[in-house]
């Protein structure tokens, strides 16, 4: 018994079918290959923290920046901590940072993390103004039960809460 169909019409279609499967797979496969660096998935500190974020992988870290944890160096280099409901994660940044970049306001970073779990930030954007908040960052603290809505104080981190 052949596996190959008996009408002309039907061998002519499985040629053509085995033809162009191999082409369409080898064109999806070097399409995913050549966009693996342009992915960049977004994690708060507590979602890069479980998922553990190999060093030198690019993602955007987003949350909130710690109130007293700007720390502003000779030369342009800048630490800061961002935060959410659960976990931190420490920020280096070479550069300027946005204007409205200021303590207890949402930011997201774009960059990666280093061997020691330091994020490094190529990038760091600011919200835009009072009620505008990247949706992402909104969302994952709404998530964790973090969401300050309109003109709550922002959280103060590393205190004991009553």
């Amino acid at each position: 018994m052949s596996l190959w169909p008996k009408s002309r019409k039907a061998r002519r279609r499985l040629t053509i079918l085995l033809a162009i499967a191999p082409v369409l797979a080898l064109a999806v496969g070097l399409t995913l290959y050549g966009m693996r660096d342009a992915i960049s998935l977004f994690y708060t500190p507590a979602q890069a923290l479980e998922a553990h974020v190999k060093a030198g992988r690019k993602v955007q870290l987003g949350g909130l920046v710690q109130t007293g944890s700007v720390v502003k160096h000779p030369g342009g280099d800048v630490e800061f901590v961002v935060a959410d409901h659960r976990a931190t994660a420490k920020v280096k940044f070479h550069g300027d940072l946005p204007d409205l970049f200021r303590e207890g306001q949402g930011i997201v970073a774009q960059g990666s993390f280093d061997a020691s779990g330091v994020f490094i930030a190529k990038q760091v954007l600011a919200k835009h103004d009072e009620r505008y908040m990247p949706r992402e960052v909104s969302k994952a603290l709404k998530e964790q039960g973090e969401w300050r809505g309109d003109g709550a104080p922002p959280p103060a981190y590393g205190t004991k809460s009553k």
